[in-house]
Formats: structure tokens, C-alpha cells, sequence
């Protein structure tokens, strides 16, 4: 999963009966109780389901501050994957809905970004 998402990508696993994307291993699928997946990766573009801002940050974070914790719905699934996302100090400057892609992987876990290149309404 981490190689994939330093690609702006995410791994996903997908139900060989029912197709349901999971984003962790599972044994049984959670929609039909199928035992068979096959790897799926998807783009990692979506819109921002919700968020948080972080302005006390936990230890270790002290110099990222502020940021948001964000919920992107990924495009073309129901998936939604938590990540970080630098220079978020109010409401105003993401807006639910705003556009954003995974753009990497590091001490912070995904890094998520505002999506410049899409102009699509979510």
C-alpha cells in the first residue's frame, strides 16, 4: 500500500463473486461472505468527504501545524481513506467537496493534496 500511494495511487482489494472494493485484507468479503479478491489499484483522486484541523498537533507533528486530517471518497468507489494535508488553517480553505488526490507516503502516513488540475464538481 505505501509504494502505491508515493505513486498518488491506492491498492485495493476487490470480491472475485460480488466486486466489492475493501481497502485492507480481509478473508471474507464484507458484502457477499466470498473467500476470492484480486488486487485492484485505483487513481488517488476524489473529494473531500470531511476534515478536522489540527492546530495543538500530537507529539511529533509540532512542526506541521496547522494541518487538516481529511476523508477523501475516492472517485469510482465508496472507499474513503484518511490522510494528512499541509497548510489548512480555516473552513474556508477546504471547503467539503474540494477536489484532491494522494500525492504521497511519509512519517505523517498519506499525504493528500488539493487537486489543482481538476476542475470537476464533485
Amino acid at each position: 500500500m505505501i509504494n502505491y500511494a508515493r505513486e498518488g495511487k491506492m491498492l485495493t482489494h476487490k470480491c472475485t463473486k460480488c466486486g466489492r472494493l475493501h481497502l485492507s485484507t480481509v478473508y471474507f468479503c464484507q458484502g457477499c461472505g466470498a473467500k476470492g479478491f484480486e488486487p485492484i489499484v485505483l487513481e488517488g483522486r476524489g473529494s473531500i468527504a470531511t476534515y478536522t484541523i489540527i492546530t495543538v498537533p500530537p507529539a511529533g507533528f509540532e512542526g506541521y501545524t496547522p494541518y487538516a486530517f481529511v476523508v477523501l471518497r475516492l472517485d469510482d468507489s465508496e472507499l474513503r481513506i484518511s490522510g494528512f494535508m499541509a497548510d489548512i488553517t480555516t473552513p474556508a480553505d477546504l471547503p467539503v467537496g474540494t477536489r484532491a488526490k494522494i500525492t504521497g507516503f511519509d512519517e505523517r502516513g498519506i499525504v493528500i493534496s488539493k487537486d489543482a488540475s481538476d476542475n470537476s464538481a464533485s
